[in-house]
C-alpha cells in the first residue's frame, strides 16, 4: 500500500519532470540549433563545383517572436562555415508593424556564399492572409540591399549549376512549368520553392533532381515515434528531412531557423549543410 509520504513525493516528482519539460520546450530547444551535414548528389554536376557547399537556412521569421540575437548568432555560425552557395527557402520574416526595419537589420548582417547568396521568397513575405504583394515586393529590396538575391520564378547560372527560385505557392498563383522551362536539361539544376507541396503539382515534367524546400517547420512539436499533429501542408508525408518523388526528383525539408510560437519539442531548429557530389 502506498503510504502518504510516497504518494506526494510521485506527485512533486510528476509536476517537477512536468516543468523541467516546459522549461525545456519553451526556453532551451527552440533555441538549440543543429547544424545538419548530408551529401547533395547532383545530375551533370560541374567538376568545379565537386565537394563544394551549399547552406540552407529556411523559416527564419524575424519578427517579434524570434530573439535577435538569436538570428545574428545563427547567421555567424553559418558564416564561419565559409559556404560556397547560401540558399534562403522563405519565410524571412513573421509581418508586423516594425517588420521592415527590423528586418533591414539583421538582414544587412546575413550570411554571403562565396559564388551566391540566393533566397525565395514563403506565404510570411506576403503579410496578412499571404495576400500583400506590396510587401513581398518591399521585403525582397530589403533583402536583397542584404545580399541575397531573390528569385521569383527565376533562375541562376552559379558556375554551371542552374538554382531555380519558385515564388510561394500561397502567396502567387503558382504555376512551376513556367520557372522550369527556363532550365537546361543538358545542365545540372536544383530548385528552391518554400512550400512543399508544390512538388504536386503539374508541371514538374522532364525535371529530375532536388527541391529544397521548409515551411513545415517540422511540425515544431513530435511526440516519440510519432507524426508531428501539426503540419500547414495538404501532403502530410512531408515532414522534414528526405524523400524520393516521382519522375527521379528528391525532396528535402529543412525544420528551419524559427518559429512562429516559441515552443519546440523533438524538432530543433536546423540549417543545412550541404556538400555537393556529382551524381
Amino acid at each position: 500500500m502506498i503510504s502518504r509520504r510516497q504518494l506526494l513525493w510521485t506527485a512533486a516528482a510528476a509536476c517537477g519532470a512536468g516543468a523541467g519539460t516546459g522549461v525545456y520546450t519553451w526556453h532551451l530547444e527552440p533555441h538549440w540549433l543543429e547544424i545538419v551535414r548530408r551529401p547533395l548528389p547532383i545530375r551533370l554536376l560541374p567538376a568545379a563545383l565537386e565537394g563544394a557547399t551549399l547552406v540552407q537556412l529556411s523559416d527564419i521569421h524575424v519578427g517579434p517572436r524570434v530573439a535577435d540575437d538569436y538570428v545574428r548568432e545563427t547567421f555567424q555560425r553559418v558564416a564561419k562555415l565559409l559556404p560556397d552557395i547560401v540558399v534562403f527557402t522563405g519565410d524571412f520574416t513573421s509581418h508586423h508593424r516594425g517588420v521592415f526595419e527590423q528586418a533591414e537589420r539583421l538582414y544587412a548582417r546575413a550570411p554571403r556564399g562565396r559564388l551566391a547568396t540566393l533566397g525565395v521568397l514563403g506565404n510570411h513575405d506576403y503579410g496578412p492572409g499571404w495576400s500583400h504583394p506590396e510587401i513581398a515586393a518591399r521585403l525582397s529590396r530589403i533583402v536583397s540591399a542584404g545580399g541575397i538575391e531573390v528569385l521569383r520564378d527565376q533562375v541562376m547560372d552559379v558556375r554551371g549549376l542552374q538554382i531555380a527560385g519558385m515564388d510561394d505557392l500561397w502567396g502567387t498563383a503558382l504555376r512551376p512549368a513556367t520557372t522550369l522551362a527556363q532550365l537546361d536539361p543538358r545542365q545540372a539544376s536544383l530548385v528552391l520553392s518554400h512550400n512543399l507541396d508544390s512538388v504536386d503539382l503539374p508541371g514538374w515534367d522532364g525535371y529530375e533532381g532536388w527541391i529544397l524546400s521548409g515551411h513545415t517547420h517540422g511540425g515544431q512539436c513530435k511526440p516519440p515515434f510519432l507524426p508531428p499533429p501539426l503540419l500547414p501542408v495538404q501532403n502530410r508525408r512531408y515532414t522534414a528531412g528526405a524523400f524520393d518523388l516521382t519522375g527521379n526528383r528528391s525532396l528535402y525539408v529543412n525544420r528551419g531557423v524559427g518559429h512562429l510560437v516559441q515552443v519546440r519539442f523533438n524538432v530543433r531548429p536546423e540549417v543545412t549543410v550541404f556538400d555537393l557530389r556529382r551524381a
